[in-house]
């Protein structure tokens, strides 16, 4: 952390402008021996300066330097961006200027490493600067926002300060019983408070599955048996020729993946190799796979071919996603239908065709109205973010119903103590106020250099 940092902070390539940008003790002072034009150890900070990078009397570039001095700065360091013009050729002469100074290339994501070890940003908001960066969706992008504007940090910390309020009145207790003037903590008043913070924790959790999808899109299997339309499906839902479409059965032997944005949410769509019992290897191994997917899924959309009569592998397909949110889709609806409606009275069926213009139409809809896509704007995206955070609410709500079930069997105040200060501290991951080596390099090690 004492050390100086340099990395290229805009896309290699050509283009009008590159930026690079150095942070730490010396920088200013560093960029001033090859800069021409003012002193840049007397300009103000946050200004613009107008100069040349030279190399002795070499001029390398014509440049905008910006000097930031600490603490008003991304990484509370101080900080100095070169603008150079685009290229590859003078944007690497200048950092190997600059790198034959006393400056390291930074590792990704070293600059909002800093700027968190520093205390300028929680974790969450750490996190939500990449994701603003890989946002591809307008829902992806508010949720990043959200996040950044520190929303997801003020949840948790409001949360850990009530469950702080508990184990302090626990602790006084504890400590001070000869006191009268204080609140006794009983098991029922403990239960009590416990059970709100249960409840609020779930609610937590749940909204943030939502979120979640949100952010990162809802992975959508197309799965069904061998020439029933999986592949004209995804052809026709992706706008193009992505699949190989066939009479033959199981030309669709590996799995198939596409994209498409729908109100502004992204579906990732993985159209599979079709199930069916088979003798050949390669195609045993892609109907493997589509059955394994099915457990990773957000969505599986089941298709069935209603020009034929409904068979028990039809039956068996639908069996193995019962505990998915799942579309049935009865295909090829321009053709006389064979297919018996009423054996699938429990599912969500609509009827698709991918020879009319408009014949995909109604999957789409299902898919609007399922995750209530129409409601996309009302939604409140306050909460959890990613696995990390998930994982860690989960944890901690596992901690208030070890508290629970040890005010059921009337064990001591003071054991339940233990859990919720444990509770208390796993919530402190997500935020960052407690945190190992390990999880911070893990974390930033798949930021963008420059970042």
């Amino acid at each position: 952390m004492n050390d100086n940092i340099v990395a290229i902070s805009t896309a290699m390539g050509v283009g009008a402008i590159s930026i690079i940008r150095l942070s730490g003790k010396d920088v200013i002072s560093i960029v001033n021996q090859i800069f021409k034009g003012k002193d840049l150890e007397k300009v103000n900070s946050h200004t613009i300066n107008y100069g040349y990078i030279v190399n002795n009397d070499e001029i390398i570039d014509e440049v905008l330097v910006t000097i930031m001095k600490k603490p008003k700065t991304y990484t509370m360091e101080d900080i100095v961006e070169i603008n150079c013009h685009g290229g590859i050729a003078t944007t690497n002469k200048i950092m190997e200027l600059i790198l034959t100074k006393n400056v390291r290339l930074a590792y990704p994501g070293e600059f909002t490493k800093r700027a968190f070890l520093n205390g300028r940003i929680d974790l969450t908001k750490a996190e939500a600067v990449m994701d603003l960066i890989n946002s591809d969706t307008e829902s992806s992008r508010q949720v990043a926002i959200s996040s950044l504007q520190g929303n997801t940090f003020n949840l948790i910390n409001n949360f850990r300060n009530k469950l702080k309020d508990l184990i302090s009145s626990i602790e006084v207790n504890i400590d001070y019983p000869e006191y009268y003037d204080i609140e006794v903590m009983t098991l029922e008043k403990i239960k009590k408070q416990v059970t709100k913070m249960k409840e609020d924790l779930s609610n937590i959790i749940k909204e943030s599955q939502n979120t979640k999808l949100l952010k990162y899109g809802i992975d959508t299997l197309i799965i069904g048996k061998p020439n029933v339309g999986k592949s004209s499906i995804l052809n026709k839902l992706l706008q193009e020729e992505k699949a190989i479409v066939t009479d033959i059965e199981g030309t669709t032997r590996d799995i198939v993946e596409g994209n498409i944005i729908i109100n502004n949410v992204a579906f990732n769509i993985i159209d599979t190799a079709g199930i069916r019992k088979t003798e050949d290897k390669i195609e045993k191994i892609g109907v493997e796979k589509s059955i394994s997917l099915i457990d990773q899924a957000d969505l599986v959309i089941v298709v069935l071919d209603g020009s034929k009569d409904l068979s028990n592998e039809d039956l068996e397909i639908l069996n193995q996603t019962k505990d998915k949110p799942t579309i049935v889709v009865i295909n090829k609806n321009d053709l006389d239908q064979k297919l018996d409606k009423t054996k699938l009275s429990n599912y969500t069926l609509i009827e698709t065709n991918t020879f009319d213009e408009c014949g995909i139409n109604p999957l789409k809809e299902k898919m609007i109205e399922l995750f209530q896509l129409d409601k996309i704007e009302s939604k409140d995206y306050q909460y959890l973010t990613n696995t990390r955070q998930i994982s860690l609410a989960k944890k901690a709500y596992q901690k208030l119903e070890n508290v629970s079930e040890a005010i059921s069997n009337n064990m001591f105040i003071d054991l339940l103590e233990i859990d919720l200060k444990e509770c208390f501290d796993i919530l402190g991951e997500i935020i960052g106020n407690t945190y190992t080596d390990e999880i911070i390099d893990h974390l930033f090690e798949n930021f963008c250099v420059g970042k």
